[in-house]
């Protein structure tokens, strides 16, 4: 599969930090950031490179030639072919790709040069395949989704719109931000354009929210842009910290797990209304931490109420939706969120027949768990399950990770409470500060 490579900015608003070098070519510790990205797709088998272009464009050519030069950084041969597409002229920042035309004739990878990341592209690629699309985004959860691009999905990925920061939003919405990263087919290039510059979202991606023919790839690996001095610095912390590598997919993961009721949001019995939802004192804080300190935040949640017939799907698409906008608010995220709707016991008015089952994923069993574990590579003998009650432990500890039990305000459970748990703390701040030591 070929990869193509927009490198063609100037990045005005980075410029303090090096004035004389085309945007790609600003080092982290030491090395281009466009060579990391190199080196990532090398790794992968992606070796086939196509870089587009433009401003100083000599400069990243005599530093990588044809691929087959060796790194001024590490002094060993880059390992991969690129050919180079030189915009004379300015044509936004996807007119190049009509001109590569003939050049693309299967799906290829479209990356923008101006971004750290380290994903697992053979993953991402495999999720494009499996969903038949035309286009793959590359979508993750932020510290900053209320001033980012939204892509809004249904429960197969299929986006449904694309809202970027410009477009009124609804009042509560899925921490899911396109990160710039994509799997395109060439049928996306069989279009007419026939003003001078071509964008990409706008004008080739965005239109097809709603058609079917796209979907997104959540994915809790890191990709940060590094447009200004301070997301730079941002970076290059990370990078030394190891923070980059570490997210990315095929290393093993560590997560926190977290009930919802009780743990994150104040415990009102089966929350049945959205108004009832209210985020826990101090639990943006400490999620904050969560997502600093490199383990996965992910909710595991049982929802009888769905089977009862008391609160819809969409329903609790919406609670959750309300949990994101206003962690995202403070810049706290989730990575994932999992929730059991089935329940046993019948005899509910209006309740839902086909969900009144003896499940696998309703805690105390652990099945929610070894989902978010499969889809994200999970250890989960390096991860906790935090909770505030009995079956919150028994499902952690089903699972094999580490346990905590909350006995603070709003929880079932007081101090004495034995479920076998490793832990007993009055709430998540606590957890984070004596369990992660932060």
């Amino acid at each position: 599969m070929k990869t193509v490579i927009m490198a063609g900015g100037r990045g005005t608003r980075i410029s303090a930090i090096a004035p004389d070098i085309p945007k790609p070519m600003i080092e982290i510790d030491g090395m281009p950031v466009l060579e990391r990205e190199i080196y990532c797709l090398r790794e992968q088998g992606f070796t086939d490179i196509i870089l587009t272009v433009g401003y100083k464009a000599d400069v990243i050519i005599d530093y990588f030639g044809d691929g087959s030069k060796k790194s001024k950084a590490i002094g060993e041969p880059f390992g991969v072919n690129i050919e180079y597409f030189v915009e004379k002229t300015p044509l936004g920042n996807a007119g190049a790709l009509f001109q590569l035309k003939d050049k693309l004739a299967e799906d290829f990878l479209l990356l923008n040069a101006d971004a750290i990341f380290d994903i697992d592209f053979n993953r991402m690629v495999d999720f494009h395949k499996s969903h038949n699309a035309m286009v793959t985004l590359f979508t993750h959860p932020n510290s900053h989704p209320y001033d980012s691009g939204l892509i809004i999905a249904d429960n197969n990925h299929t986006v449904l719109s694309w809202l970027a920061k410009e477009d009124e939003r609804p009042t509560y919405y899925k921490n899911r931000v396109n990160a710039g990263l994509h799997v395109i087919s060439p049928c996306v290039l069989e279009q007419t354009i026939t003003t001078p510059k071509t964008d990409l979202d706008r004008q080739l991606l965005k239109p097809l929210a709603g058609t079917g023919k796209m979907v997104c790839y959540d994915s809790p690996e890191y990709v940060k842009d590094m447009g200004t001095p301070e997301r730079y610095y941002s970076v290059c912390e990370d990078f030394k910290a190891g923070r980059v590598t570490a997210k990315n997919l095929r290393n093993k993961q560590k997560a926190v797990f977290l009930d919802r009721d009780g743990v994150i949001n104040r415990y009102v019995g089966f929350l049945r209304n959205i108004y009832d939802f209210e985020l826990v004192p101090g639990v943006v804080d400490a999620v904050k931490k969560i997502n600093a300190s490199g383990y996965l935040v992910i909710v595991v949640t049982n929802q009888p109420v769905i089977a009862r017939g008391e609160v819809s799907f969409e329903e609790l698409d919406e609670i959750h939706n309300k949990m994101e906008t206003l962690l995202g608010l403070e810049g706290a995220y989730l990575d994932g969120i999992y929730f059991c709707p089935h329940h046993l016991h019948g005899g509910y008015e209006g309740e839902v027949k086909e969900l009144k089952i003896d499940c696998d994923c309703r805690k105390p069993k652990p099945g929610m768990l070894m989902k978010a574990a499969e889809d994200f590579n999970i250890d989960l003998g390096e991860s906790w399950m935090i909770g505030d009650g009995e079956n919150d432990i028994k499902a952690g500890k089903a699972a094999g990770c580490h346990t905590a039990l909350l006995v603070g305000e709003g929880s079932d459970c007081k101090r004495g409470c034995d479920f076998g748990q490793e832990r007993t703390l009055e709430s998540l701040k606590d957890f984070v500060d004596e369990c992660l030591m932060l």
